[in-house]
């Protein structure tokens, strides 16, 4: 009997373990090295190698991720066939070597060659951490040179995906001088004008951080991966403390400032594929240019000249947007100080609603690579009627916490040198630049002086005095003494008709020179801070009428002016010679 019960005992036992553990063929089911999660390796390949329950990203072979950012068909394999040499004749190298070539069926740590994505030509490169943690010896940095060569002969974009523990230490000061290889070869793609998109992934350490893996015009990077020039442990021991949790991942250089964006790897063909197009070096669209002449003629009330119907038909198109704009409201009479409080006005539309509204395919960039990312800045790339653009704008929140969040619209220094980042990666892809400008001042903190606050603003005014693509400023809020003029060095400036541009507030006016705030009011009608008082001295160009309520219901009209008058600004601008555009601004701010 007790042998019975035993049995059945053990037979129950069995039967759970077989019902909760279920034997599959070898492989089919794997452990995430993440979470510890079982999950089928069919269903991870298949969701771009993450783990379906925790989201933790696995290592991608090379050959799998060409696939998963090409073109079908597209790729083009360069460079095959470099040996792999042992300078220091490192005991056990060669064999070390050969060995992981039969086990990874890889050359080298490194893949290169020629794919399509969505179309558009790009060299690739894409390190392979299998093969002695992707380190960069010899090889690796000759390939990825080689590459970079032909891409700058044959005007190509470079895209490099990045995975790698450093140096290579078994080939000593051979792979040290691969950082400097590398970089130079990249500095010669970018002298020559071409982009250079670096995709960081876990982990970039060493060597490969220090050199051509941060040097990209726009770096990405994949979530939670780990990036950083020295290793964690190292650094824990070096320091003797422990690190804090986060340090040295995706997220943390995000905030930082040394990474444009983090992008999810289901997302990552498509993001690729749009910044490949903003990028590439366009014409001004025909249409763009004909109906900037056109709407100029119209002002002139120039209609004498004999036009085709296509012309015809394109001056209606225009005209009626125009008119459609012209609907506002007819300019209210009323002073200064009430127009300073109509411009800080809460539910005024801020420098995002600009953007989302007057262009497409917005793509934002973060960081200005030395220190944080700012929120009080953004600025990125989009399209404006099919021609590219860099557009930058002085961040206001819709609300308390977002007003925290981007400090006001009050920028630091970081926010200021990621603005001229962004305007020198526009003067070398031949981008014109749009400014929106809303902000009380630059912030005045001690942590401000402490990172150089009056040296960020001029350093924005010296190189934006002298950048050769078109650069316009439009004033849509408060435009508040030099932290408003560091993005408004321009070749024109316009303002939204209740928006104020000053040295400082009428606040800060009245306590400076009267000694009492409370004569702002006062100082704002001293002040001549107004659009209509600015366009009388000659130190803006165009005042964009808004209506008596303007809020982002009532903001059509405004975008529908705003759109017109940008194609013509652009359509003028972009056909100057470089050295007349820059004489011209220069002449602009002389003559003042």
């Amino acid at each position: 009997m007790k042998l019975q019960n035993m049995f059945k005992k053990t037979s129950r036992k069995a039967y759970i373990t077989l019902r909760e553990k279920p034997e599959v063929p070898h492989g089919l089911l794997r452990k995430c090295n993440k979470c510890g999660a079982g999950i089928m390796a069919d269903d991870v390949k298949k969701g771009y190698y993450i783990c379906p329950k925790c989201h933790g990203y696995f290592r991608i072979h090379a050959y799998r991720r060409v696939e998963m950012i090409a073109d079908e068909g597209s790729f083009e394999e360069w460079d095959v066939g470099l040996s792999t040499s042992n300078p220091l004749d490192f005991r056990g190298y060669e064999e070390k070597v050969e060995m992981l070539q039969n086990k990874t069926n890889l050359e080298e740590a490194i893949v290169t060659g020629k794919i399509a994505i969505e179309g558009k030509p790009a060299v690739i490169g894409v390190c392979d951490g299998r093969f002695l943690m992707a380190s960069m010896g010899e090889v690796v940095g000759e390939k990825i040179a080689r590459a970079v060569e032909r891409a700058t002969e044959e005007k190509l974009p470079v895209i490099i995906f990045a995975c790698s523990g450093g140096a290579r230490m078994q080939e000593g000061i051979v792979s040290l001088m691969q950082m400097a290889k590398t970089s130079a070869a990249l500095k010669r793609h970018s002298d020559a004008g071409q982009l250079y998109i670096s995709v960081l992934t876990d982990p970039t350490t060493g060597g490969v951080t220090a050199s051509f893996a941060m040097l990209g015009d726009i770096i990405l990077a994949e979530p939670k991966a780990l990036i950083g020039f020295a290793g964690p442990r190292v650094i824990e021991q070096t320091i003797g403390e422990k690190l804090p949790k986060g340090f040295q991942r995706s997220e943390f250089l995000l905030e930082h400032g040394f990474i444009d964006r983090i992008v999810e790897r289901e997302e990552m063909k498509d993001i690729l594929a749009d910044i490949l197009t903003l990028h590439q070096r366009c014409e001004l669209p025909e249409k763009m240019e004909h109906a900037g002449t056109l709407i100029r003629e119209r002002k002139k009330e120039n209609e004498s000249s004999e036009k085709t119907a296509d012309e015809m038909e394109m001056m209606e198109e225009s005209i009626e947007l125009i008119e459609d704009a012209m609907e506002l409201p007819k300019t209210v009479e009323m002073g200064a100080w009430e127009r300073v409080q109509i411009s800080r006005k809460k539910d005024r539309p801020v420098g995002a609603d600009y953007i989302d509204n007057l262009f497409t395919n917005f793509i934002e960039f973060h960081g200005d690579r030395y220190f944080k990312d700012d929120k009080a800045i953004i600025g990125g790339v989009a399209d404006f009627r099919g021609m590219p653009i860099t557009v930058i704008a002085q961040a206001k929140g819709k609300n308390t916490k977002d007003n925290i969040e981007r400090n006001f619209g009050m920028p630091s220094p970081e926010g200021y040198r990621k603005a001229l980042r962004l305007m020198k990666q526009a003067e070398k892809f031949g981008r014109p630049v749009i400014c929106f400008v809303d902000t009380p001042g630059a912030f005045c903190g001690l942590e401000a002086e402490e990172r150089g606050q009056g040296e960020a603003i001029a350093r924005n005014l010296f190189e934006l005095s002298g950048l050769k693509v078109p650069v316009l400023s439009v004033v849509i809020g408060e435009g508040g003494s030099g932290g408003a003029l560091a993005m408004a060095v321009a070749d024109e400036v316009w303002m939204l008709e209740n928006s104020i541009y000053s040295i400082l507030s009428p606040e800060g006016f009245a306590s400076i020179l009267w000694k009492d705030s409370k004569r702002a009011s006062e100082a704002a009608e001293v002040m001549k801070l107004t659009a209509a008082d600015l366009k009388e001295l000659g130190i803006i160009e165009q005042i964009i009428r808004e209506p008596n309520e303007f809020t982002a219901a009532t903001f059509g009209g405004v975008c529908n002016q705003l759109q017109q008058e940008i194609a013509l600004f652009l359509g003028h601008y972009t056909t100057i010679d470089e050295k007349k555009l820059v004489e011209k601004r220069y002449s602009r701010f002389r003559n003042i």
